[in-house]
């Protein structure tokens, strides 16, 4: 099993942990994203396993995923009550991740899924789920705990895999230039680079003194917006964090 499937199973498998702790009450309460309940969220996790095992089916029979596939699947999931959002969340997201792991080497060594200029292999796509998952996790754990942190055992695998996305959720700035990070739990280097044009984050040669230095996790939150003053640990250097919060505001 991969880093990142192994990963994901443990993700999976606390999510189903805490649906089973939820109660009709507790499925109704704000999630971190102030316009969803802890059920909205669970549907968007049920709905994304649903679209993303078409994806995966579809991708090694060789045909196109039509456009409609996606809305189609959330007209069904948004026509759920909150509890059988919850309860065929759970049902969803192992049937993804028992077809991912029973995937094959053969077709896993041929897979290549395309989205927008991007091309992944069979790693790359579980990077993909993980990546939302251990965010979304992390977003109904923190509404039932303030002190919640990103699940421990998706942390290297997508602090790793983080890169890629940084460009796409930051704001550029208006004067150029680099911010070296330092990350505990695990220990990783990162120069962030920031301008005009485009903002990039990428591994780096450790410094003596970086300018932020900060739980791994806490940068995952930081990269994706999710890193407001009530949801951060502490964080040492010299690096303005809200100037970083404004970099990085989230979807």
């Amino acid at each position: 099993m991969t880093e990142r499937l192994e990963a994901l199973h443990g993700s999976v498998e606390r999510v189903r942990t805490v649906v089973d702790g939820l109660d009709a009450e507790a499925l109704a309460t704000q999630a971190y994203p102030t316009e969803w309940t802890v059920a909205d969220v669970l549907s968007h996790l049920g709905s994304g396993a649903v679209i993303l095992r078409r994806r995966l089916e579809d991708t090694l029979a060789g045909v196109d995923t039509p456009d409609d596939a996606a809305p189609a699947v959330w007209d069904v999931w948004n026509a759920k009550t909150p509890v059988a959002q919850a309860a065929d969340a759970v049902v969803a997201d192992r049937a993804l991740l028992d077809h991912l792991e029973t995937l094959g080497d053969e077709d896993r060594e041929r897979f290549r899924f395309a989205m927008g200029p991007m091309t992944f292999d069979f790693d790359g796509f579980v990077g993909l789920r993980l990546n939302e998952h251990a965010l979304h996790l992390w977003d109904i754990e923190a509404a039932l705990d303030p002190a919640a942190t990103v699940a421990p055992g998706s942390v290297p695998s997508v602090v790793d895999n983080m890169a890629m996305w940084a460009r796409f959720t930051a704001q550029a700035v208006d004067a150029p230039r680099s911010i070296t990070v330092g990350t505990t739990d695990p220990e990783r280097s990162f120069v962030l680079v920031l301008g005009p044009d485009e903002v990039s984050i990428s591994p780096s040669d450790p410094v003596d003194d970086p300018d932020v230095v900060l739980p791994a996790e806490a940068l995952i939150r930081l990269v994706y917006g999710r890193l407001d003053p009530d949801h951060t640990p502490q964080v040492g250097g010299t690096a303005d964090l809200d100037e970083l919060r404004r970099v990085f505001p989230g979807a």
